[in-house]
């Protein structure tokens, strides 16, 4: 249930809240799958960390929001608001095979379950295609099975986009080398130490690093997930 806001900065932003769904964990996947977007080079709204005060739900009368703004009370996630965005529209809009096979290799990464054309997750805005909601990829924190890193992605086969991405593998050969280990790292070190909160770990930093070992693993086997999408495409045919 996010909400858009305004903060003190004066600009709107969709509000990730941490109490909501899957909990500061959503806000980890999409913070770091926001910014591994983006230093690939796509259009993603900028994220900011936003400061929610006590106090303010008192005043809500919905009781499911009263709790989920008390529970929120902290440091939350906000994405920049793209007034007068729409939604993707797949048979409306035509996306080339090179962007297509893009945005499948980053989700195939990610393992982001996310991008369907149910829900595209993909926005138009100024003429441009923008990537949104990262907050259900990278599922395998919420079991910590530290293997998913070596495996294929079979849920790839809903990919929206899936059957135009044909030019994976030139993708995966240039993509690859840009998420190098310091911009892991980095990426990773940008999470809010509040929010490294599972019981799993004796530290939040302990819990920091199984995010950095997981994504230098899955990129270091990008051509099994490659692989698995190329497959799932052809099955399409």
């Amino acid at each position: 249930m996010p909400a858009i806001v305004e903060t003190d900065d004066g600009f709107l932003y969709v509000l990730k809240f941490r109490s909501a769904g899957q909990g500061t964990k959503a806000l980890i996947a999409e913070l770091i799958g926001g910014e591994i977007a983006r230093v690939l080079g796509f259009k993603v709204p900028e994220l900011v960390f936003v400061q929610l005060e006590e106090g303010l739900g008192r005043m809500e009368g919905d009781e499911e929001i009263q709790d989920l703004l008390k529970g929120s009370v902290g440091l939350n996630l906000g994405l920049h608001y793209l007034s007068g965005s729409i939604t993707f529209d797949p048979l409306a809009t035509e996306i080339n095979p090179m962007l297509a096979s893009q945005i499948v290799w980053l989700d195939a990464l990610l393992m982001n379950m996310d991008r369907t054309v149910r829900n595209t997750n993909l926005l138009w805005w100024n003429s441009e295609l923008w990537l949104i909601d990262h907050g259900a990829a990278l599922y395998w924190q919420h079991s910590w099975n530290k293997t998913e890193g070596t495996q294929p992605f079979p849920l790839i086969k809903n990919h929206v986009l899936l059957s135009k991405a044909t030019n994976l593998r030139e993708v995966d050969s240039a993509f690859n080398p840009l998420l190098n280990s310091k911009i892991i790292t980095d990426i990773v070190a940008t999470i809010p130490t509040e929010w490294l909160d599972d019981r799993a770990f004796e530290t939040p930093e302990d819990q920091r690093k199984v995010y950095q070992q997981f994504m230098e693993t899955r990129l270091s086997q990008s051509l099994l997930f490659v692989k698995e999408a190329d497959d799932a495409r052809i099955s399409l045919i």
